[in-house]
């Protein structure tokens, strides 16, 4: 009986029942299993791919001997349905999904989401806001004290230290205080996991883990003083963060505490951190050292179903997207301030070998809805595959935030020749008929390889590629950790002629950000002047959110540059940040009103009328009509 079917009927074989991981007792009892040692609590729908953060812990500890489960998208609302595989004998594990749980929710705007890509169908009201401290809060009810309960995945990550939040637009605790939680993983979590769960097995207590790299937990007040005092008697190995209250009521203490954190987070040479919070305090460990080749190669070879859970009836439209794509690496050295990348998988590029890849390659032919077209062939950015620094002690040493701004450092490995062989044995395979890289390029990068620009071109390119240039002002690009736009201009000149010599009509597709710290409104009516004279009428426009702990959050929160200890302009007020947007949208007669608002607004007056500098035509009505015209329909009448 196909999958297809065994949805259609909700009924199961033996055999179907052990192809994922449990998320039942009858899934359980066709293992054998009478407990579980690891149950993972997952704010997405059941996913067993690569692509899903709660599959790839799940299958990693299954590697290594471990009995785990997974309950999908409980009920909050009671907490017998986390009970329904039992009490796990090592720990909880719980993860928001994807994405934090707000983000997922709610627009740039404020407004409520119509989908959760990451639900059956798309429907939205699956999961509930915050869903970290929801759910640990459902397990501590439902498990008690015993069992331990460890947060993890990008909502808990990017919330671990106090921070500012949009979506209340006030500083909130770190999270592992308002979960209640034992343990904190943040980054990327299969060394800690492995960790936590092999100490445990072992007889240790949570309470004994607090040197697990990768991991943050609670001390009490009378330890955290102790250590504290230490830092005056010689002993300086802990940093200590402005405190919550600081953070929270002091918008320079909570620049000073952004900054300070940005320049701890290399695993090479990161202090442990400590971070007050009354009579408490969240202990950072350094962050967890980076995944070698090998063990990339072995994370990608699990056996995955690739499917979503056989009781789900509907599409999970996330997965649709990324269910033939292959991940080549992870991680980005880029450094975006506005992107939350960096800050989860580091900033160590970590790359898997060609062969893993391969292996990959033909696990997609043996799906059944494969074509051929690998959606995909890439990570964070496309182009970074295998790059690295020259050194490994001037990595380990570095404290740099950007490996490329504000220019290429000159230790840096940007070889693409891997990634170009790599491209080559992927579309070379059999049964492969197109291989696509959709999931960004650098192009500060690709502008060094002029045989990448063309391979790019001629095979992996279906007539659109997406690149993303953000703004034309090198102000505001320098607030964002981007290349200037010549450089984007010069690849768009490289990538048209490699296109034109594959005998291709291709186009690039710019992706714009709108309302980003550091833009006025004079800068948004620079980038649509600079727009129109080159032809664009732009499509993808993301308007600015401040993601949790990201620089640019900082920014917007406070006005200030916490690099620089600069003031920084922010657009705050929504009929303000519509006004940024409505710019980009200059060649759209129903944002005609708005731009020319924005024009008077910020003196450009001259850009309003008919002639081929001006963005938008004069209002409609008395005096909306050039002179000359205005005289001759005066002398007809």
């Amino acid at each position: 009986m196909s999958l297809v079917s065994l949805r259609k009927n909700g009924q199961a074989s033996p055999r179907d029942l052990r192809r994922f991981l449990p998320t039942t007792r009858a899934e359980m009892d066709a293992r054998g299993w009478d407990q579980l040692d690891v149950l993972i609590v997952n704010g997405d729908a059941y996913v067993d791919h690569p692509a899903f953060g709660a599959a790839l812990i799940g299958r990693f500890l299954e590697k290594r001997g471990y009995r785990v489960g997974v309950i999908s998208q409980p009920d909050w609302r009671t907490p017998d349905d986390v009970l329904r595989m039992g009490a796990p004998r090592l720990f909880v594990g719980i993860t928001a999904g994807n994405l934090d749980s707000m983000l997922n929710k709610l627009t740039a705007q404020k407004m409520v989401r119509k989908e959760d890509q990451y639900s059956p169908g798309g429907r939205a009201g699956l999961r509930p806001n915050r869903a970290s401290i929801v759910y640990s809060n459902l397990c501590r009810q439902a498990f008690g004290a015993s069992v331990p309960v460890v947060i993890g995945g990008i909502e808990a990550s990017l919330r671990r230290i106090a921070h500012y939040d949009y979506w209340s637009d006030q500083v909130r605790r770190s999270i592992l205080l308002d979960s209640k939680a034992d343990l904190l993983v943040f980054g990327m979590g299969e060394r800690p996991v492995w960790e936590i769960a092999d100490r445990l097995a072992k007889g240790e207590s949570v309470a004994d883990l607090t040197d697990v790299r990768g991991t943050a937990f609670v001390m009490n007040k009378g330890r955290w003083e102790s250590l504290e005092r230490s830092r005056f008697v010689g002993d300086g190995a802990v940093l200590f963060l402005p405190s919550y209250e600081e953070a929270r009521d002091d918008k320079k203490a909570f620049a000073e505490m952004s900054r300070a954190f940005q320049f701890e987070t290399n695993p090479g040479n990161g202090r442990p951190l400590c971070q007050p919070h009354g009579d408490q305090a969240v202990y950072f460990n350094p962050p967890a050292i980076p995944l070698e080749t090998e063990l990339m190669d072995e994370l990608y070879d699990l056996p995955f179903a690739r499917a979503t859970h056989w009781t789900y009836t509907e599409r999970i439209p996330a997965f649709e997207t990324v269910k033939h794509s292959i991940v080549t690496m992870r991680g980005c050295f880029g450094g975006c301030t506005f992107c939350s990348i960096t800050e989860h998988e580091g900033r160590v590029i970590q790359s898997r070998s060609a062969e893993s890849i391969l292996r990959e390659v033909r696990e997609l032919r043996r799906m059944s809805d494969f074509s051929g077209v690998v959606t995909d062939l890439g990570g964070p950015t496309a182009n970074m595959y295998q790059m690295k620094c020259k050194d490994e002690k001037i990595e380990r040493a570095c404290r740099r935030l950007s490996c490329v701004h504000p220019g290429i450092c000159e230790n840096l490995i940007t070889d693409h020749d891997p990634l170009l062989e790599v491209m080559e044995k992927v579309r070379k395979q059999p049964g492969i008929k197109k291989v696509f890289l959709a999931s960004g390029v650098r192009y500060d990068l690709a502008e060094r390889s002029p045989a990448f620009v063309e391979a790019l071109a001629r095979h992996h390119t279906g007539g659109q590629l997406s690149v993303a240039p953000e703004h034309s002002k090198k102000e505001v690009l320098d607030k964002m950790k981007k290349p200037g736009i010549e450089s984007y201009e010069r690849f768009v000149e490289s990538f048209q002629c490699a296109s034109q010599s594959a005998g291709t009509d291709q186009y690039l597709v710019p992706y714009f950000i709108t309302g980003h710290p550091g833009s006025t409104l004079e800068d948004m009516v620079d980038l649509a002047v600079w727009l129109k004279k080159n032809n664009m009428r732009p499509r993808q426009v993301q308007e600015f959110i401040p993601t949790p702990m990201s620089m640019a959050a900082c920014m917007y929160y406070t006005g200030i540059d916490p690099l620089t200890r600069e003031p920084v302009f922010t657009v705050r007020d929504p009929a303000d940040k519509r006004l940024q947007k409505s710019l980009l949208f200059y060649w759209d007669p129903a944002q005609h009103d708005a731009v020319r608002e924005a024009l008077v607004r910020v003196g450009r007056r001259d850009l309003i009328g008919t002639g081929p500098r001006a963005l938008v035509p004069p209002a409609q009505g008395k005096g909306s009509l050039p002179i000359h015209m205005r005289r001759q329909k005066t002398r007809r009448a």
